[in-house]
This record gives structure tokens, sequence and C-alpha cells, in this order.
């Protein structure tokens, strides 16, 4: 089956799921934001293994990621995690996803994700959906994976991504979607128009 198809389906499967919580639980917000240095919400009536996820992939995001803390990303990542990204290419394992991550602070040394303005998920907690900002300024020289050096414009990003992640029986993630624009990004930080 097709990958792009293959995510579709994840994602509706996700916005199904997310209609099939309790009554209670629908009742409430079930769905707020959340921001770096604030805690993460207890919403009354969501299923435990939600909250769990939602709340571990916060502090992914806001910790981990944002601190470059990487021995502890196996607290959200499975040590075989497959990892998707924007530009079709898959990686497989946590020490070739860190390789990955770890580009944007080259050229981005205040690199951060602040805010996850939608988070949600499956009631069974089997599939998270988060999107939310990467922050921070160009301020070092960009090197492209063909070699080609991209100098400092001193410009700020505030590139929207969403990540879908699929949760195992161990309470970590062993597949992951992410996403964002490239060309967002390069506009933004004023090599591109």
């Amino acid at each position: 089956m097709n990958r792009k198809i293959k995510i579709a389906i994840a994602a509706g499967m996700i916005a199904v799921s997310a209609f099939g919580i309790s009554s209670s639980f629908a009742k409430t917000n079930p769905w707020p934001p959340t921001t770096a240095g604030k805690p993460t919400p207890i919403i009354p009536g969501m299923p435990p293994a939600l909250a769990t996820h939602l709340a571990n992939f916060d502090d992914l995001d806001f910790h981990v990621y944002t601190q470059q803390r990487w021995l502890d990303l196996h607290k959200s990542h499975a040590a075989n995690i497959v990892v998707h990204y924007p530009d079709g290419h898959i990686t497989k394992g946590i020490p070739d996803h860190i390789k990955e991550l770890k580009f944007m602070w080259t050229f981005a040394p205040d690199n951060r994700i602040t805010e996850h303005t939608v988070r949600f998920g499956t009631a069974d907690g089997r599939w998270t959906a988060v999107m939310g900002y990467l922050d921070g300024t160009f301020t070092k020289p960009m090197v492209l994976a063909d070699g080609k050096v991209i100098q400092p414009t001193g410009k700020r990003y505030h590139l929207p991504m969403a990540t879908l992640g699929h949760w195992n029986n161990h309470g970590t993630m062993d597949e992951e979607y992410l996403f964002w624009d490239t060309a967002t990004l390069m506009k933004q930080i004023g090599v591109s128009n």
C-alpha cells in the first residue's frame, strides 16, 4: 500500500477514534494546547494510555528535543523506531534518528519547540497527533547534504510542524511520521522567495 495512503488512513483512524471517546470526556475540552514551561493539563475522562502518551510527547518536544537530551530519547522512542521524514526518506533506530534531529542546531543554535497547539489521539492511545512550532534564528552557516553552504541571514523562523506517532505495548513510539514544509522554512529565514 502507498505510504501516503497509509498516512491518510492513520490520520482518519485518529479522527474517527477520537469521537469514540466517552461522552463525559467529550463534554470537557479534551484537546487543550500545551506550552513549554507549563505542566501538561490533566483532562478528566481522558483514557490513561492516551493521557500518558500525550504527556510523554510534550516532554519529548519541550525538554528532550529542545534541550538535545538525546540519552532520554528512549523514554518516547522504541530502540528500533522507524521515522518517516517530509522529503520521503526513512531512518530506522534511535542513533540514525538523532543524526537527523541534530541538523537544526547546526545553523540555529536556539532551535526549540515552544508549543503544541493541537494534540489528540485514539482512545486506546495507539496513535497520537501533535501539531506545534519550531522556533529559532538562522545565525550559523547551513551546510546542505550536497555540500552547498548557505550563509546565515539572522532571520527567525516559526515553522509549523506535525507528528503522527504509533505507540507500542511498551509505551514508546515504534513509528513516527514527521511533517513540515522546508520551503516555508527557507522563506522565513530569507534564502528563498
